[in-house]
């Protein structure tokens, strides 16, 4: 299965996706923010347009209910007197309630019904449309108000009018007094308001579909001003990045006078800037390098030459007086010292040059430790330090230039030496699957926290005063670094005052490979460590 059909990426994706688009941050919040303001509205304008309909409804049906009443009583007094047919006389008083109370919509119903005394002879017999259930649609709130009122006042309430398939139709049932030969009664008018609910609803239909359309149309305007100002800061990225990865002769775009064109112009002022600098420096480099390399192989031939004359005057040093003797010895110390630093500026020179070549070969990392410990013990000695070797095993062996992983020992173990003020001196080897380490771990003085970034510069030493037994140039560590770096690997710096300082050098165990972590912690410790 594609990785962007498996599901269980999706959130991940769906996550990275919202952090990494700007664009998408900002539709969705549009949208969103549009769509509550559009259901508020609509909510507001549905409610307001619903009260309106209902109130001008019912007050219509108010109207035509009093008339009807009206209307109906009078057909009733009118025909009152002694030996009046009732029946006849109700078939002409609904009549005329019906048409009195007819509304442009079907579904008006009615009902007369005897109020607040028992029916006996005499007494009109109650009367209602065919199918219509008083007790069903009139509440007892209703009768009540109804009887207890004697005048022309009609009075209404909501009612849901049960139809034959089961279901509900919305309606208003309004109830006002008769008096039919003496008797009291009262007149109840059903009438069903499907009508304006189907209006209302045509309506919320309309405000839906008004209310999707403008979300969509803010959230489209949105996008396209999106592009608008967001593409050119995407274009300007993109060449920011062109001109980070060194093409210098890239440039924005400027079309118009309004604030992105004014920002294209500043941009492509600061490349230009940018290039000369750039030029000028690598230009200044070359002739720094240049001027490096050149001052160290013209000096090695006079140093040559130095070289054997302190050579021939300290094979000789037994015929010279005392004073002469220890003059030959400094001589021939302070010409090795400058042997040493002028390989170390030539060295510095092939790595700014980019002419380093490296000889890769498998190599057993604890064995080449071995070797260096070996190298180093003399002068480990002469300090009262002791070297120890602590190996874990493991994936043990590499693929290095073993000569470069040499020097970055010697150089850390010799610094080790000359800070470890005489106490033992750890030298730690682990691997796993994917990287080697070896860490030097000594327990002197340590090194100051503000000390502890330029540990790595050229020609910087934390304490320039203190004598130093391996006569280093300040170059050792840097070049270290850069040896490092050739491999893709870590050479990285601990110390606290008072405890010491470790250096842990992390490798690929594969050359091009990679590793995430280092199999060694910094500093290295046991876990039956006693110090």
């Amino acid at each position: 299965m594609p990785p962007w059909l498996d599901p269980r990426l999706w959130p991940e994706r769906l996550a990275r996706l919202w952090r990494s688009s700007l664009q998408l941050r900002t539709i969705l919040a549009t949208v969103v923010l549009s769509a509550a303001a559009a259901l508020a509205v609509g909510i507001a304008i549905d409610v307001s347009v619903g009260n309106s309909l209902f109130d001008a409804r019912r007050d219509q049906l108010l109207t035509l209910s009093a008339n009807a009443t009206i209307a109906g009583q009078r057909v009733f007094d009118s025909t009152s007197g002694a030996g009046t047919d009732f029946d006849l006389t109700l078939q002409d008083a609904v009549s005329t309630i019906v048409t009195a109370a007819a509304t442009t919509s079907d579904g008006t119903s009615y009902a007369i019904q005897l109020l607040g005394q028992p029916s006996g002879a005499g007494v009109p017999p109650n009367s209602s449309t065919t199918g219509l259930d008083v007790d069903e649609v009139v509440s007892d709130e209703l009768r009540e108000a109804v009887a207890e009122e004697t005048t022309d006042l009609v009075h209404w309430q909501s009612v849901a009018i049960p139809r034959p398939d089961g279901t509900t139709a919305p309606g208003i049932v309004t109830a006002s007094p008769l008096t039919i030969q003496g008797s009291h009664y009262a007149l109840y008018l059903v009438y069903d308001i499907s009508d304006t609910q189907d209006t209302l609803s045509v309506v919320q239909l309309a405000l839906g579909l008004a209310g999707l359309a403008l979300v969509l149309l803010i959230g489209a305007i949105t996008w396209i001003v999106l592009r608008l100002v967001v593409g050119p800061v995407q274009r300007a990225a993109a060449t920011s990045r062109r001109l980070a990865a060194g093409e210098l002769d890239v440039r924005l775009p400027v079309k118009g006078d309004d604030v992105l064109a004014t920002l294209a112009r500043s941009f492509n002022g600061m490349a230009e800037s940018l290039r000369g600098q750039i030029t000028q420096l690598a230009e200044l480099s070359t002739v720094q390098q240049r001027f490096v390399s050149d001052v160290s192989h013209e000096l090695r031939t006079p140093l040559t030459t130095i070289r054997l004359a302190a050579d021939v005057l300290a094979d000789r040093a037994g015929d010279f007086s005392p004073e002469t003797a220890r003059t030959v010895e400094l001589l021939h110390t302070q010409v090795e010292r400058f042997e040493g630093l002028l390989a170390d500026l030539l060295e510095m020179s092939r790595f700014d040059a980019g002419a380093v070549e490296m000889e890769i070969e498998p190599v057993n990392v604890a064995r080449l430790a071995e070797n260096a410990i070996a190298q180093m013990s003399a002068l480990a000695e002469q300090k009262g330090s002791e070297l120890v070797l602590i190996a874990s095993g493991g994936f043990v062996e590499a693929e290095l230039d073993g000569r470069r992983i040499r020097r970055i020992l010697t150089n850390l173990i010799g610094n080790a030496i000359d800070h470890g003020e005489g106490r033992p001196i750890e030298i730690w080897v682990d691997s796993d699957a994917d990287a080697v380490a070896i860490a030097v771990r000594d327990y002197g003085v340590g090194i100051k926290a503000e000390d502890l970034d330029r540990v790595f510069d050229r020609f910087w030493r934390a304490d320039p005063s203190r004598q130093r037994t391996t006569g280093g140039s300040g170059l050792g560590l840097a070049i270290s670094l850069e040896d490092a770096a050739l491999h893709g690997g870590w050479l990285e710096a601990w110390s606290a005052p008072g405890e010491g300082s470790a250096f842990r050098l992390t490798l690929p165990r594969r050359q091009g490979g990679r590793f995430i972590a280092s199999p060694l912690g910094l500093p290295p410790e046991r876990e039956d460590d006693e110090r």
